[in-house]
């Protein structure tokens, strides 16, 4: 039961860290304007080594930045309910704290997810077209990539949630 635990806040606290770096970062996306390369991310946008904040309200990065700060802060919390979960307090019996950072977990990951889906349907479709060469870069895989460790640390806390549950139920009653 501990090892799931200690492999899911693991799990969960490198993804955190990726998520904080990915969106923070503006490296999302790379192309080539005018004969300049050219990078941008969530926050801002540069070209030819000059950044400028975006200050565009284009609805698919407001809803790109909210899903990915909403992901960030589900994450910390399962994370605290993870910490949590190793300490056994009496007056907590009832609450499950390792089925809690698992369902925090999980929540994190489908918010990572819509947030990902919409940026990615959107570079593709729209932003793809309008740029001749372009690609997505390291900060666009890393919010994939936190994707999975959130997911696989909502699954090593359900996994441990069941294996508690199952020594509970074979002791006398």
């Amino acid at each position: 039961m501990y090892s799931f635990m200690g492999g899911g806040l693991f799990c969960a606290i490198v993804g955190n860290i990726l998520l904080v770096v990915s969106t923070a970062t503006d490296y999302w996306m790379q192309y080539r304007l005018s004969g300049n390369y050219a990078h941008q991310g969530l926050w801002r946008y540069c070209i030819s080594n000059k950044c400028y904040m975006q200050t565009d309200s284009i609805a698919y990065w407001n809803a790109t930045r909210a899903f990915m700060i909403l992901s960030g802060m589900s994450c910390f919390a399962g994370i605290i309910a993870g910490i949590m979960s190793f300490a056994h307090f009496s007056s907590f019996e009832r609450f499950n704290r390792s089925f809690a950072a698992g369902i925090m977990f999980f929540v994190s990951t489908f918010f990572v997810l819509l947030g990902m889906a919409i940026y990615t349907g959107v570079t593709i479709n729209f932003l793809g077209r309008r740029f001749g060469y372009w690609r997505f870069s390291w900060s666009y895989i890393l919010g994939w990539v936190a994707m999975l460790m959130n997911f696989f640390a909502g699954i090593f806390y359900i996994c441990a949630y069941r294996m508690c549950e199952c020594r509970r139920g074979n002791g006398p009653r």
